[in-house]
């Protein structure tokens, strides 16, 4: 069966139309394999081919055309961009890293773009307001943040694939660029004359994302209404630059990749990187000089957008979102999207997360499907030690014992944990009454409250129940001499690290 007919809106390479501004999606192919729904897998594999792959894995929401599964045949540039409007990513960012993910560890060469230009605009898509600008200290900040991160993310996922037999080919280094490289210098009239000249305002009017506002009671300004110029000017940038051929993003980029697009479509003959391609063939023979492909956006169970905007991040950057709280943001999904979850964020083999989906259905109240995604995506974002601690972490605030664990991974595991882990002198702690320290470390609001608990049998001390109102902290109480745990009632825990 050819690409074209497998598609599901098969589109003839001879009958593109000459604007690709317009271009509808193309709908993925029906995934091979629902895990979350138990369906049979017709014994689906991950594919050498990225899209393909991605296909499998209900992670892709639509094509710009049916072609990108072949030109994904051969190695090829594909590029992500990311705004830095905070100091972190978010989950909702992990989701489609993923994706670049997929491409990089199968020998593709993956740039991830931070928009230190686009970033001090504000993209309008899927927002009701407009964005408050940026200082350029705080844009700077989050710039070298995200950087740091995106570094780290594919440094860890290239050898988590690795280590899931998820890699054939040689992978190259991740390129990170900023768009501010390129546009910083450029004058509105060069932009005006560079840029604007080949786009058409009835198009730009006609997305989404400029639609939907100017439908609403804030409008639109003209600086976000103009951002798709400068998001379709860094495709055509890498385009030219670095051979870049493929956009990917969230679904609510598709007007802003199609945008791109376009832009290269009308400045291609102007290119003497393309013009070399043409005479060797390749552009002139496949028709589509640039694709764009999306990632379904991470929502909730209603319907509602994981993000900062929405108020519900949870960040990559564990000083924001700690690793136990990272861990259980996946120990806490339901059994309806547990299996579409291992197959969007882990790079387990298809058959292997069927089978693990299959084993917990037998049994749903061990969450044995949950424990799985929540170590793959822990170990993916946080590396190995990540992991280690946020095990430790649960252990331990699951009112597991204490016996096993050291009180150095116990204070790595919180380390960055502020509401939880409070650092004492030592000498606020030994030999002083446990009901005092016990309003230091947070886990009472006075030493009265906590000689109620006593009584009552609530207050407990690395896990065991204090029966002495008068009880001292001794230096056998301190986990390797550096930590101890207090717990009030069920759930509610305070660690002390002796410094």
């Amino acid at each position: 069966m050819s690409v074209l007919s497998r598609c599901s809106r098969p589109v003839s390479r001879l009958s593109l139309p000459t604007s690709l501004c317009c271009l509808a999606p193309i709908p993925p192919r029906t995934p091979a394999v629902l895990v979350h729904l138990l369906r049979s897998t017709h014994n689906a594999t991950d594919s050498n081919n990225p899209v393909t792959a991605l296909e499998s894995r209900g992670l892709v929401t639509s094509l710009s055309s049916p072609a990108v599964v072949e030109h994904a045949q051969s190695p090829t540039t594909i590029y992500c961009g990311v705004d830095p409007t905070a100091p972190s990513l978010h989950l909702g960012n992990f989701i489609t890293l993923m994706g670049l993910l997929h491409f990089h560890v199968r020998g593709h060469q993956a740039i991830a773009l931070i928009g230190g230009a686009t970033g001090s605009i504000g993209d309008p898509s899927g927002r009701k307001t407009e964005r408050v600008p940026l200082s350029v200290d705080t844009l700077e900040f989050n710039i070298r943040g995200i950087r740091t991160q995106l570094e780290r993310f594919f440094a860890r996922g290239t050898e988590y694939a690795a280590s899931r037999g998820v890699s054939w080919a040689a992978v190259a280094d991740l390129k990170v660029v900023n768009n501010a490289d390129w546009m910083r210098d450029m004058s509105a009239l060069e932009f005006l004359s560079d840029v604007g000249r080949f786009a058409r305002v009835g198009t730009m009017l006609a997305r989404e994302s400029v639609k939907s506002r100017m439908d609403s009671a804030h409008g639109i300004s003209f600086t976000e209404f103009s951002y798709q110029l400068l998001q379709a000017y860094d495709f055509w940038h890498l385009y030219h630059v670095h051979g870049c051929r493929i956009q990917l993003g969230g679904s609510d980029q598709w007007g802003n990749i199609t945008a791109g697009i376009d832009m290269i479509h009308r400045k291609r003959p102007n290119s003497p990187l393309i013009l070399e391609e043409e005479g060797n063939g390749d552009v002139r023979a496949e028709g589509n000089p640039a694709f764009g492909i999306t990632i379904p956006l991470l929502t909730t169970s209603t319907g509602e957008k994981f993000g900062k905007s929405a108020g519900n991040a949870v960040w990559l950057d564990e000083r924001l979102t700690s690793v136990y709280e990272f861990y259980q943001f996946f120990m806490k999904t339901t059994d309806a999207d547990v299996g579409k979850y291992l197959l969007m964020f882990t790079l387990l083999p298809i058959p292997e997360i069927e089978e693990i989906v299959h084993e917990h259905m037998k049994n749903p109240d061990r969450h044995l499907a949950q424990h799985k995604l929540a170590d793959e995506a822990t170990e993916l974002v946080h590396g190995p030690t990540g992991l280690r601690h946020a095990r430790v972490a649960t252990d331990v605030l699951f009112g597991g014992s204490l016996q096993d664990v050291s009180g150095r991974d116990l204070a790595a595991a919180f380390e960055h944990d502020s509401s939880r882990l409070v650092r004492l002198a030592k000498d606020q702690v030994v030999g002083q009454g446990l009901d005092a320290v016990a309003v230091l470390a947070g886990a009472t609001k006075s030493k009265s409250e906590a000689q109620k608990l006593v009584k009552s049998g609530g207050l407990y001390l690395n896990n065991q129940r204090v029966l002495d109102m008068r009880q001292k902290i001794g230096e056998q109480d301190l986990l390797d001499g550096m930590v101890c745990v207090f717990r009030t009632g069920k759930s509610s825990y305070r660690l002390v690290e002796v410094l």
